[in-house]
């Protein structure tokens, strides 16, 4: 019976969890990471929160626990970074984020004691890396993703740099940033307790705005200021990692520095390319072949196995090669254009440019939409039957034949919501 207990309340977390746009599925290797993760009763009592931020108050009520202990256990989940927590209105609200980019990342994010982080990094690896179900439902369902490619500004020509808008830019969103914090590479250190990592710097995570304020404010990251932030991006440049943030355009919350052989949203772009799981940036390397020696520069820094040498087909020189782009692949990050030493390789724009959703609120009801979970966001109060009857009702209408689902999508995406989500949110 205690067994069937402690297994229904991280049952319980898991389907919380799966309520929000980007979730978990569940599986033996799930439970055991929220088992590291959260005791029984943190999990019983998380399972029960709204996936909107909510107040201590508003726990207090959910939870049936005075507001003193309520507190305490919300300050808990807090400093261990399962929670965030932001001011608003001079009141505390807190939010349960998405595992991931989220609490799975926070929870490598810097050297801790109070958890076996070699274990847990060997159950991310196994679930994320060998399952791959959780990479699959994060990256490749719907068209709106959890992540964007940033450009290699120092590829940028002048002539490109007059096409790049600022929200495209990783030194803008440092400039304009409220808070900013770092800490150490989830992936690379996951990958380093199983013996795999590069030699990529670790210590070079970057949060931004209301999410590194709580990760400071903890101790998840340190705080820097605009000019350490700058340096550490010039390093990532330095070692062609690729910047792959939140896909939004106002308020980034998180830039990752990923190398092709450790990162999640690089592996994912290579594993299911096809699905496009990381939106590009609105450029796209052309080649010259004729000053390209084939050296494989380009394609020994591609973090997508995007670049190619082929051969010229030159009767005179059987064994001359030149690099060639795989333009459904590349995700125009422009760091082969650095690499080339012959100056070969420049950034064009795309044809159409990729749209970003407005914020977070703009991507995650669109991420909701096309996933089907329109209706947690909307109806995300579990105690009203009344509510429920509504869930069920829209439930239903995301259950519609795919073409009429397009419809309904393409008219959310509408201006009509983004003026009101900027009216509203901004």
């Amino acid at each position: 019976m205690a067994h069937n207990t402690i297994r229904s309340s991280y049952t319980k977390l898991t389907e919380r969890l799966n309520r929000f746009p980007q979730g978990a599925p569940p599986s033996e290797l799930l439970f055991k990471i929220l088992k590291m993760l959260f005791s029984r009763k943190e999990a019983e009592l998380v399972s029960l929160m709204p996936i909107k931020p909510f107040t201590a108050k508003k726990a207090s009520r959910i939870w049936k626990m005075d507001i003193t202990n309520t507190k305490k256990v919300l300050e808990t989940l807090t400093d261990r970074a399962i929670l965030v927590d932001v001011e608003q209105n001079g009141e505390t609200v807190y939010t349960l984020p998405p595992p991931m980019a989220g609490f799975f990342e926070f929870s490598m994010m810097r050297i801790r004691n109070d958890i076996d982080q070699k274990v847990l990094a060997e159950l991310f690896y196994e679930y994320m890396n060998v399952e791959e179900d959780f990479i699959r439902e994060l990256f490749t369902r719907g068209e709106t993703q959890l992540g964007r490619t940033f450009v290699h500004e120092p590829s940028l020509s002048n002539e490109n740099a007059l096409h790049v808008l600022d929200y495209e830019r990783a030194t803008e969103v440092i400039k304009t940033a409220t808070h900013i914090g770092v800490g150490i590479c989830y992936c690379r250190h996951k990958m380093e307790h199983k013996g795999q990592a590069c030699d990529a710097p670790q210590d070079i995570c970057m949060t931004f705005n209301n999410t590194a304020d709580s990760l400071t404010r903890h101790g998840y990251a340190r705080e820097v200021d605009e000019t350490e932030c700058m340096d550490l991006l010039q390093s990532a440049y330095d070692h062609n990692l690729v910047q792959f943030g939140e896909n939004v355009r106002n308020s980034v919350n998180f830039i990752c520095n990923c190398c092709g052989c450790c990162c999640e949203a690089m592996i994912a772009a290579r594993k299911f390319a096809i699905l496009n799981p990381v939106h590009t940036t609105n450029f796209l390397p052309h080649i010259n072949t004729e000053s390209c020696n084939g050296c494989g520069k380009c394609v020994n820094v591609c973090p997508v196995e995007a670049m190619t040498l082929v051969s010229t087909n030159d009767p005179d020189n059987p064994n001359l090669k030149v690099a060639k782009v795989d333009e459904d692949l590349c995700l125009g990050c422009g760091i082969c254009v650095r690499a080339c030493v012959q100056n070969s390789i420049i950034l064009k724009s795309r044809p159409k440019r990729v749209l970003t959703p407005l914020n977070g609120v703009h991507r995650v009801v669109m991420m909701a939409i096309e996933r089907g979970k329109l209706q947690n966001l909307i109806f995300d109060n579990q105690v009203l039957w009344s509510h429920r009857a509504l869930a069920g009702v829209l439930g239903v209408i995301l259950k519609l034949p795919p073409i009429k689902q397009i419809m309904a999508t393409r008219q959310i995406k509408s201006h009509y919501l983004e003026n009101l989500i900027s009216k509203h949110y901004l």
